[in-house]
């Protein structure tokens, strides 16, 4: 019997990266074409619409998205500007800026879930609950 081989940790991150793409050229499609937002537009939304109030600091949610704060800013600037997110200054410190979900965004933001839900379950379709379960548990340590 033949001992199984170790996978090559190169591959197996190539894989992931690839399956990655995928996986966002599909949100993407669904996203935009429905929506006129692509899954990172979405995925800044959906973040802001989990913190209190609606609203977060641009540089805190640079780091829960594990992008740069100038990224952050770029990201946002669009979605200002179609009204989904507005722009809050600190009370207290002028340097500092809030993100905030605009009413407009919290509704589109509902509509928008509602696509992703269905295009996450067209990825998934095919996938026994059990493997559903395992990858969860597997890519948890990634997204530390």
């Amino acid at each position: 019997m033949t001992a199984p081989t170790t996978p090559d940790p190169l591959e197996t991150a190539l894989r992931l990266v690839r399956a990655q793409a995928s996986v966002v050229k599909r949100f993407d499609a669904g996203l935009s074409g429905l929506h006129g937002v692509s899954l990172s537009d979405f995925t800044m939304l959906l973040r802001l619409s989990e913190a209190p109030g609606g609203r977060m600091r641009r540089v805190d949610l640079a780091e829960a998205l594990g992008l740069t704060a100038s990224g952050v800013t770029r990201g946002l600037a669009p979605l200002e500007r179609i009204g989904l997110v507005t722009r809050e200054p600190a009370p207290r410190d002028a340097r500092v800026a809030y993100a905030a979900l605009t009413a407009t965004g919290r509704e589109r933001l509902t509509e928008m879930l509602t696509t992703a839900r269905q295009v996450a379950g067209e990825v998934f379709a095919q996938w026994p609950a059990d493997d559903l379960t395992t990858l969860t548990t597997l890519l948890a340590p990634l997204n530390r």
